[in-house]
């Protein structure tokens, strides 16, 4: 049995749970893991000076939680309840290989997550196309005034320098305004030679 770890992250409404949906029903034995499940409870959150809640900080979220999860499913993917119909063009050789596709907007900031990816994929989007989707989506809690601008751009730009610093991490980024099908034919392809390789 062998295990593939697929990280999508990337910016706010940069379009990660619809291509990792969309991967899913077209990869075999494969099974998502979202980050957002990870949130801590809202009184759990920081409020700073300006009365924003911190969620777009790792502090916001359980990530040694999230750690434990992605090492569970690695040790009994089979187990976790993973969908093994095959779709119709999979080779009889990737019975035997399961995928676990992370999706979410601070993967690769945190150590412990860092060695368990097999490909990282990061989407970007510029700041007015971002502000745009941002604002047709509904939170819980909502975004108060001055939130996009005051907390959850700066902190997409301070992890994604951050990222951008770490010249041992290979990341391939991906541009967010690429029509989905794009984005979609672009990272199966990638995750298919992935699995030509593992197969050799």
């Amino acid at each position: 049995m062998k295990v593939l770890v697929i990280g999508l992250g990337g910016v706010t409404n940069g379009g990660k749970t619809t291509l990792a949906e969309k991967l899913k029903n077209m990869l075999p034995n494969c099974d998502i893991i979202s980050q957002d499940d990870f949130f801590k409870p809202e009184s759990e959150v920081e409020t700073d000076e300006r009365g924003f809640k911190l969620y777009d900080v790792l502090d916001a979220l359980y990530m040694d939680e999230m750690v434990t999860s992605i090492r569970n499913w690695m040790k009994s993917p089979a187990s976790s309840g993973v969908v093994t119909e095959e779709p119709e063009n999979t080779c009889d050789n990737l019975k035997n290989v399961y995928i676990l596709i992370v999706e979410g907007f601070l993967l690769y900031n945190y150590e412990p997550l860092n060695e368990l990816w097999n490909r990282r994929y990061f989407l970007t989007l510029p700041y007015e196309e971002c502000k745009r989707r941002r604002s047709t989506r509904v939170y819980q809690p909502a975004d108060t005034p001055g939130y996009f601008d005051g907390h959850v751009w700066p902190m997409y730009l301070k992890y994604k320098n951050e990222l951008e610093e770490n010249g041992s991490m290979q990341v391939d980024y991906l541009d967010g305004t690429k029509s989905q099908e794009e984005l979609l034919s672009y990272v199966y392809s990638d995750i298919i030679q992935e699995l030509n390789k593992l197969r050799e």
